[in-house]
């Protein structure tokens, strides 16, 4: 089987993407299509609903922290298991990094290699006609990205629609759907984005009122008929392994602390042979103590850092694993690693202390980006040397250093330095960065 596909994107964020994309997914579900999502771009949250919406995971695809074979590999995949495949893609269509053709990390950038059309999500309010200049410039923007029809979003009036649709037609770009203004088909929002899908107290519901919403103010006929059969690109150079697992049998911190983990790095340890066992550090579990190593993914520890710091079997457990093997935390969970956490409030939480920073919530700054990252030191994120490629984003300060040895040598996605980062003490090691997926 190989499944058509489409994508969905928008001039810029906040256009009603996800809400499009998650409505398409329920709809065809609920049609009896065996549908799959995926994410442009470094994003845990938006995937939690569409995997919600489809009953599969949700896959992340990003044409700068994955190689090529990688890549293709996950495409490939995606598109054998399915009959329907919609990307999310992410802010406006062509916006990436400055870099190699095809390998900026724009939505773009996966409508060119996989001969994918694209879906445009317009949000019209406050302008009428003009949304036909935008789709024309979008539509003659790059050869190989086509535009295949427009949803109009947040619509006042009939008359607001027909003065945006009827301008738009005349460019020979059809009209597929008409949205609304609605203030509730809107998803809860915290620092970070949306609340995450397992957090959202009626999201069941949620998602049929958005299927149902598809159903009348979409054409989903007009929108399969669209679509185009993914073309699958030859694989390229590099691996097609996002990270090696880290050992045998891996703990897994994972409940609403610790949620930020990318279904493809999972799935290739498993494939590799390892096993991921879950613990929950929120229900004072510690790792078990049959694993080889134990992961602490980011999250928002600092909504429960209270809890976190009267876990006392969690952290107990988590410092006798650490005297025998390895454990890394990233981003939420190298804060957990730390002395101290301070919350919103100005109130510091003990942490495990198996590193020697604090940080603080407190003292907000927003770190956002992409990031490669080499390592000073094998850990089990790779031997000392590897080049891995992933991003940042959390608003956690760092206030009171430590003397640990730094982690990684940083640069920014365009290749600028931004010095050492991270740190590790004995078997344990932490980092602000996410890993996507080792590049050399």
């Amino acid at each position: 089987m190989s499944a058509r596909g489409l994508i969905v994107s928008a001039p810029r964020s906040g256009a009603g993407k996800t809400i499009v994309t998650l409505a398409l997914v329920a709809a065809l579900r609920q049609r009896g299509v065996n549908v799959r999502a995926a994410k442009a771009g470094p994003d845990y949250i938006d995937p939690g609903f569409h995997t919600a919406a489809a009953g599969h995971p949700c896959i992340n695809l990003d044409t700068w922290a994955m190689p090529s074979a990688l890549l293709d590999r996950l495409m490939n995949e995606l598109a054998s298991d399915a009959e329907f495949l919609l990307i999310e893609g992410a802010m406006g269509l062509f916006d990436g990094l400055a870099g190699p053709v095809g390998h900026t990390g724009a939505a773009a950038d996966l409508a060119a290699r996989f001969s994918l059309p694209v879906l445009l999500v317009l949000d019209i309010s406050g302008q009428s006609q003009t949304a036909a200049a935008l789709v024309r410039g979008l539509a003659t923007h790059h050869p190989a990205v086509r535009i295949a029809g427009v949803v109009l979003n947040r619509v006042g009036s009939e008359r607001h629609r027909l003065l945006a649709s009827d301008a738009i037609a005349a460019l020979g770009v059809p009209i597929l759907g008409a949205l609304p203004r609605d203030g509730n088909l809107t998803l809860p929002e915290r620092h970070l984005g949306l609340v995450q899908a397992s957090e959202h107290s009626h999201l069941r519901a949620f998602v049929d009122s958005v299927a149902a919403m598809a159903g009348r103010h979409m054409d989903i006929d007009a929108v399969v008929a669209r679509s185009a059969t993914v073309s699958l690109a030859r694989a390229g150079q590099g691996s097609a392994t996002a990270l090696p697992p880290p050992g045998n049998r891996i703990a897994l911190a994972a409940d609403a602390a610790f949620g930020f983990m990318y279904p493809h790095v999972l799935a290739g340890w498993r494939r590799a042979g390892a096993e991921v066992v879950p613990f929950s550090p929120l229900a004072d579990e510690a790792p078990p103590n049959d694993c080889d190593c134990c992961w602490l993914p980011g999250g928002y520890p600092e909504l429960h850092a209270g809890t976190l710091a009267t876990a006392a079997r969690f952290r107990s457990g988590l410092t006798n694993f650490a005297a025998t093997r390895p454990v890394h935390g990233e981003c939420g969970g190298y804060m957990v690693l730390g002395e101290g956490l301070i919350d919103a409030s100005g109130a510091r939480h003990a942490m495990a202390g198996l590193l020697g920073h604090v940080t603080s919530f407190a003292v907000r700054r927003l770190h956002l980006g992409y990031r490669e990252a080499e390592l000073l030191a094998g850990c089990a994120i790779g031997p000392a040397g590897t080049r891995i490629r992933g991003h940042e984003f959390h608003y956690a300060t760092l206030v009171a250093g430590a003397d640990d040895a730094p982690l990684a040598e940083l640069m920014n996605g365009d290749r600028r330095r931004l010095g050492p980062s991270g740190g590790r003490r004995g078997r344990v090691t932490g980092t602000f960065f996410h890993a996507i997926a080792q590049v050399g």
